[in-house]
């Protein structure tokens, strides 16, 4: 295979995908230009502060600074790479927000030069390469395939994993053409010490990350709607899908919780939905668990509220403290986050709201659990951090007068809170 002389990247959103990807590329050896809107967040980069939590980056960042880190578009004109990896949120409608994709398009369009690759790492659905970033390009006067390449490489990232991440986990690649194609191969293998899958066509590669997500959201919607089925049958949820879990093929282990957030699983599906509207597919399936899961936050509060019953309290005026608000353990991140569905619901139940996030200190109302758990009444658990795990216990919560606790996300000891009678313990389907 031809090697291709690939020194300078340029990394285009230094997000929870961008920057550390570009560490990365500086870690093999490449040239890299970190470039984004936020003028706040480059000048913390360049007093190396890392700005999120992610454990590749704690190791790393210190030790392999970026070249160049910069608003500047016309600082990325050099580079052999440009990688794109803005966001690609779904707006009010729950319809695909591409802005973010075509300025950063434009940008590098505008700053680009003959022979560069061009990466799109930024989530998207079939077609958006084809019909939105090709386009950008040759209205700049390129021609794809001759004097630029357009490839897609959908991100694969896992914050908070102490395992997985833009080291090892594996990836796809397609691009408009087999000169493109094989010049991604050859910077993805350099960087990422996995498997790196080509595909037929770039359509396919876009393709891949929506079924990945959708796949997840679909089979989380099914526990999610058993889960309200054993609530009324009296059956342990997790117990159930424990056991599940022993048959040793056939079955993947999903759990329910109190809503799922993040930038993926409750994003992506919309991406299918709406392209495939376009060409005269309508997804019921897919519909359906996407209504599922966004109705999980306002049964959490039911949750609550059937607690409360028991305990002779009404959800007005009472104070409900929130635990967690990121939409992950361990994370500070709260992109589609269920915990702040389930503040908005309990506003409307007119009950007062206290909320501590130890990742998200800034975003809370109080400074520690101790506090939310003094001033609260009744308590939702809204994100398995591994301080509310190894705090929270039926002894505490006695303590401050806890009356009723729904464990969202179904990480406390069932068994030992149920036996306690001064307070209501409810879960999600148990």
């Amino acid at each position: 295979m031809a090697q291709f002389d690939l020194k300078t990247v340029s990394v285009l959103g230094l997000g929870y995908v961008g920057l550390p990807l570009a560490v990365r590329a500086q870690e093999r050896g490449y040239s890299v230009i970190g470039f984004d809107v936020d003028k706040e967040k480059i000048a913390l980069l360049k007093k190396g502060q890392n700005p999120f939590k992610d454990d590749y980056l704690e190791k790393n960042f210190s030790l392999f600074p970026l070249t160049t880190l910069t608003t500047d578009p016309a600082d990325i004109k050099d580079a052999d790479i440009h990688i794109i990896a803005v966001p690609t949120p779904v707006d009010a409608m729950r319809h695909p927000d591409l802005g973010p994709v075509i300025g950063a398009s434009e940008m590098v369009a505008a700053n680009t030069k003959k022979g560069a690759l061009v990466i799109l790492e930024s989530t998207v659905n079939p077609y958006v390469s084809e019909e939105v970033v090709k386009p950008i390009f040759e209205k700049h006067g390129f021609t794809v395939g001759k004097d630029i390449f357009i490839s897609h490489c959908p991100e694969r990232i896992n914050p908070g994993d102490p395992k997985w991440n833009v080291t090892n986990i594996p990836r796809v690649v397609g691009s408009f053409d087999g000169t493109g194609l094989a010049m991604s191969l050859q910077f993805y293998s350099s960087i990422v010490d996995a498997e790196i899958r080509p595909m037929k066509h770039i359509r396919e590669a876009e393709a891949v990350k929506i079924m990945e997500n959708s796949f997840r959201n679909v089979n989380i919607a099914f526990v999610n709607e058993i889960a309200r089925s054993f609530d009324r049958l009296g059956i342990d949820v997790k117990d159930v899908i424990d056991g599940a879990a022993t048959k040793p093929f056939a079955f993947m282990a999903h759990y329910p919780s109190c809503g799922v957030g993040g930038h993926c699983i409750p994003v992506d599906p919309h991406y299918l939905v709406e392209r495939a509207k376009e060409s005269g597919f309508n997804h019921d399936f897919l519909k359906l668990a996407i209504k599922t899961n966004d109705e999980m936050p306002a049964y959490t509060v039911e949750r609550l509220q059937d607690a409360l019953n028991e305990m002779e309290m009404p959800m007005k005026n009472t104070v409900i403290g929130v635990l967690g608000l990121s939409y992950k353990a361990n994370v500070a991140d709260l992109r589609e986050s269920p915990a702040l569905d389930i503040i908005e619901e309990l506003k409307e139940h007119k009950s007062i709201v206290e909320t501590f996030d130890p990742h998200l200190p800034e975003k809370s109302s109080v400074k520690s659990i101790e506090e939310l758990l003094e001033k609260s009444d009744a308590i939702v658990i809204a994100t398995n951090h591994r301080e509310f795990i190894e705090t929270l216990t039926p002894e505490l919560m006695k303590k401050h007068g806890i009356k009723a606790i729904v464990d969202g996300k179904n990480c406390l000891d069932r068994d030992a809170f149920v036996k306690e009678p001064s307070f209501v313990y409810r879960g999600i389907g148990r």
